[in-house]
């Protein structure tokens, strides 16, 4: 059979070359219009958190140069749509608490409400804004602010914003959450600290009870025997049994430490020609101690973390 002829075989589809878009240039006149980068809102643009807003450390917060003039107009900025005005109204509330403290005493409550206000923020920078501002309020006024605990909810409010943001994801802000409530001992006194912090060792939250009980377990390690017993040896000891079995190892640990701090304590105070220096008579008064408070499993259950 012949081969037919290819001669007459369609060519092959001609491509042809694609339309480039011409990118002209923006007229100078034009450049400076209301939706031109340049004058586009702060807030719509990447990163603009991280250029507007500053974390400043207590040291290098200096004095303002007429705070009499800056408590006036401070509420106002501090109850602001614009988050970046009220970072920056936090931070003089920061000066103020280190360096004027008597001129923001008056309005500290309501300051306060603010200051947790925003710590339950979305916005990251402002919550760690709000959280250091905390610092230094409890820096500058821990002992006016338990004896005003006693009438509002206020410092319980913000103890548990703290506990909440130390327990959350973000980093930054967790760590500068936890970094306060450490601190807080310094300022606050220590007792009834560990009273206002004793309910959240049962919070719903695990997290919340681990680091309730991570702080509490660092201001017991700090007490002395008399301390203890001022607080309630009894009431120590079931916290520690309580965290013992919780389900975080954060929370396990704080009641070790807990358990620990007690034991020491105790140890120092027993009697050392009773105790034969073979620790026999601690052991005994420990066993006892504990048999008296705890029920049975959790008794044996905290007896023996002294012993492992």
């Amino acid at each position: 059979m012949a081969l037919r002829s290819l001669n007459n075989a369609l060519p092959d589809a001609i491509q042809r070359p694609k339309k480039v878009a011409k990118v002209s240039a923006i007229p100078l006149d034009k450049a400076s219009s209301p939706g031109s980068v340049e004058n586009m809102n702060p807030t719509l643009l990447p990163n603009a958190a991280d250029q507007s807003s500053e974390y400043i450390v207590s040291e290098d917060l200096k004095p303002l140069g007429d705070p009499e003039a800056r408590v006036k107009t401070l509420r106002e900025e501090l109850a602001s749509k614009n988050w970046i005005e009220v970072c920056g109204a936090l931070n003089d509330v920061r000066r103020l608490a280190l360096h004027h403290s008597s001129l923001l005493q008056p309005i500290l409550e309501q300051v306060m409400k603010i200051i947790e206000k925003s710590m339950k923020n979305p916005r990251s920078a402002l919550c760690k804004t709000a959280i250091m501002t905390s610092a230094d309020i409890f820096h500058s006024f821990g002992h006016l602010l338990m004896s005003m605990s006693d009438q509002t909810m206020i410092l319980d409010n913000l103890l548990l914003q703290l506990l909440l943001k130390a327990s959350q994801d973000k980093r930054f802000v967790c760590e500068e959450a936890a970094k306060v409530l450490e601190k807080m001992a310094e300022s606050i006194p220590r007792l009834p600290l560990v009273n206002k912090l004793q309910p959240y060792v049962s919070h719903s939250n695990l997290r919340v009870r681990a680091k309730a009980g991570t702080a509490i377990s660092k201001i017991v390690s700090n007490m002395s025997y008399i301390e203890m017993k001022d607080f309630g040896i009894p009431n120590l000891l079931q916290i520690a049994a309580e965290l013992l079995n919780d389900r975080l190892p954060e929370a396990r640990e704080a009641s070790r430490s807990i358990i620990c701090s007690i034991y020491r304590e105790i140890s120092q105070v027993t009697d050392t020609k009773e105790d034969n220096g073979d620790g026999a008579a601690v052991a005994v008064l420990w066993r006892d101690l504990c048999a008296s408070i705890l029920p049975p499993n959790r008794a044996h259950s905290v007896e023996k973390i002294v012993f492992l």
